[in-house]
């Protein structure tokens, strides 16, 4: 983007942008009351909920793709988060099941620089994920490793940078793997309160697997299976119930509850496309 498209983004209020190599950034967003503000970008961090705010810019449509823009319901946030391709919901669902995430956003923040050069350089991150101790991730989510270019790793070094110093980290998320994949994509079609039956299901459903057992002998111990697999996977969803994600899910499939239970959570850091 050029000094003038920057400039008009962010409402031309700052002009202060130093270089990709100093350590000063600029932050653009849209406010709850939808106006685009300018920031420094250590200020903004300590200031401002992105996980509230909506995107700063629209996901591209690009033509004779099968898979488009759209909303993500986050059973973490109970909203929707804008989301902007298929590689990307798979890095949502994985977000939305880390116990330690407690905020979602997609595309909330623009960040600003100069180059060596002293033109204007910017990207927009396509993912913000909050987590329960105050700190960030900011993350795109490239559905190959070279995905976007010379241009993306450049911006990829700015904003590492930036987020080192704000405390947070940067990441280019790794596609996940295919079979991780549809497990979460299973498992996500259980994920809201709905699927989890009433309260004495829901603790049919862990005693069941107190000790791990097949899924379809569980199931069957705590009801007529019509009612109960769809709380057994809103279970599995949540992590209070594990299983195995990187073999498919099937009826056989070992399925336990208990402090081992964490292990089938997904969370940053512990590998699965992360």
């Amino acid at each position: 983007m050029g000094s003038k498209d920057a400039a008009a983004a962010s409402g031309g209020r700052s002009q202060h942008m130093q270089t990709d190599t100093g350590s000063e950034w600029e932050a653009v967003f849209v406010d709850p009351v939808g106006q685009v503000v300018q920031q420094r970008w250590a200020d903004a961090v300590l200031a401002v909920a992105f996980e509230d705010l909506e995107p700063v810019s629209a996901f591209p449509v690009v033509p004779g793709r099968r898979w488009g823009p759209g909303q993500w319901w986050s059973a973490t946030t109970g909203r929707h988060v804008a989301c902007g391709s298929a590689a990307m919901r798979a890095q949502l669902m994985v977000l939305d099941r880390d116990p330690e995430v407690v905020g979602l956003a997609g595309r909330p923040v623009r960040l600003l620089w100069r180059d060596a050069r002293g033109q204007v350089r910017s990207w927009v991150p396509q993912l913000f994920a909050r987590h329960r101790d105050g700190t960030a991730v900011l993350a795109d989510c490239p559905s190959h490793p070279e995905a976007g270019g010379e241009r993306a790793q450049r911006a990829a070094r700015v904003l590492e940078e930036a987020c080192v110093q704000a405390g947070w980290s940067y990441r280019r998320l790794e596609p996940l793997e295919t079979t991780l994949a549809a497990n979460l994509k299973w498992l996500a079609g259980y994920r809201h309160p709905r699927n989890a039956g009433r309260p004495p299901l829901a603790a049919a459903v862990r005693e069941a697997f107190t000790q791990p057992r097949p899924l379809i002998e569980g199931t069957e111990a705590a009801g007529d299976p019509i009612e109960v697999l769809p709380a057994v996977f809103h279970a599995l969803w949540h992590g209070h119930l594990t299983t195995p994600l990187d073999i498919p899910l099937h009826e056989r499939v070992l399925v336990s509850t208990g402090a081992g239970a964490a292990n089938g959570r997904s969370g940053p850091g512990s590998g699965n496309g992360r």
